[in-house]
């Protein structure tokens, strides 16, 4: 796609969103256009889940593999009915719990949803975002929104307008810019169709808050990281993801061992390169010469700011990034499958 579209940029208020401004993006999406718009997680790219030259749009755009499906994302339980099949009582119950929120439902897909959407699969993951700006456009579009997040294939995802832009400029027609996204980490995918519910992509919504309403559910060996999916029934399990231009290198072990040997190799590598340390969920006060130090110590803010430390970290030419695990409780489990999948190396300490 040449580079040669004028990208409209609309800001609007998240919390008074201006509905002209929301319609006219709505305009777009109505035409068979891009709009990138905000969400409770990360910015998305979106499109008329309904109309496959419009969703062939998208993976041109990100330059994404065509096996990758996307998140439609929906305004109400009626779209759900209109897009899915076979929903089982699980998925009401979620629902119900969690719509509108950062949580992703796979079900069986009734056959309006194009090919394109699902990668080739009889599945479609469904989503209904709590963003104002977000659940605005799906109502004002008036279909439901096929969105992935809002980056070039495989970088870091876009967490403010500020991000899509670097990406997109004068690729795609309209950028709603709603500020910084609050969650900062892509939605937790839950598939269905299976016989126990699993979790394929750990998000915003916790395999413990899951479980309070069932118990049943399961994390999958992809949703730590632990392996990629042979077929991707969830984005974000098969392909490299959310990684820096930078060479990141995670080093994983009981936290402040971890951090010290992330020092360590730091100092080693700044003899001949530019490097940088993200120390995560430590008081550790760390400050070295000829090293860019950034530390996070609660988990919702390493989320938060993940994406935008790293694109940042770009910016500034660096070479090689290194990086501290944390916990998997909580919110950690989404925070070190986004590591995990971002890294060019990991290493273990004990």
């Amino acid at each position: 796609m040449a580079d040669t579209m004028k990208t409209l940029i609309l800001k609007v208020d998240p919390k008074r969103p201006a509905l002209a401004a929301i319609k006219k993006a709505a305009e777009f999406i109505k035409k068979g256009e891009l709009v990138a718009f905000p969400t409770e997680t990360v910015y998305g790219l979106g499109a008329d889940a309904l109309n496959e030259d419009a969703v062939r749009k998208i993976f041109e755009a990100k330059g994404r593999p065509l096996d990758n499906p996307i998140i439609v994302h929906i305004y109400s339980i009626e779209q759900l009915k209109e897009l899915a099949r076979k929903i089982p009582k699980s998925a009401f119950i979620l629902a119900k719990h969690f719509w509108p929120g950062p949580l992703t439902m796979i079900l069986h897909k009734r056959a309006c949803v194009p090919k394109a959407v699902t990668a080739n699969l009889e599945t479609v993951a469904i989503r209904m975002p709590s963003h104002r700006i977000a659940r605005l456009l799906c109502k004002h579009a008036e279909k439901p929104i096929a969105a992935p997040s809002a980056n070039l294939s495989g970088k870091p995802s876009a967490s403010s307008a500020k991000h899509v832009l670097e990406d997109f400029k004068g690729k795609i027609a309209c950028i709603i810019d709603g500020g910084n996204t609050n969650i900062g980490l892509e939605s937790t995918v839950i598939d269905l169709t299976a016989k126990r519910p699993v979790i394929l992509r750990p998000g915003g919504i916790t395999a413990e808050q899951l479980r309070k309403f069932l118990p049943e559910v399961k994390v999958h060996a992809v949703a730590r990281a632990e392996k990629k999916a042979s077929i991707a029934k969830s984005p974000g399990t098969k392909n490299r993801h959310y990684a820096p231009k930078a060479k990141l290198v995670l080093v994983e072990g009981p936290k402040e061992k971890a951090v010290a040997k992330a020092l360590e190799l730091a100092k080693q590598q700044s003899k001949t390169k530019k490097v940088a340390l993200l120390i995560f969920g430590s008081k550790r006060n760390v400050g070295v010469k000829g090293i860019i130090v950034k530390a996070v110590q609660k988990k919702r803010d390493i989320g938060k700011r993940l994406f935008a430390l790293l694109r940042e970290l770009d910016t500034k030419g660096v070479e090689i990034i290194f990086a501290n695990g944390i916990d998997e409780k909580g919110i950690g489990l989404a925070i070190m499958n986004r590591l995990r999948r971002a890294s060019s190396k990991r290493i273990k300490v004990s």
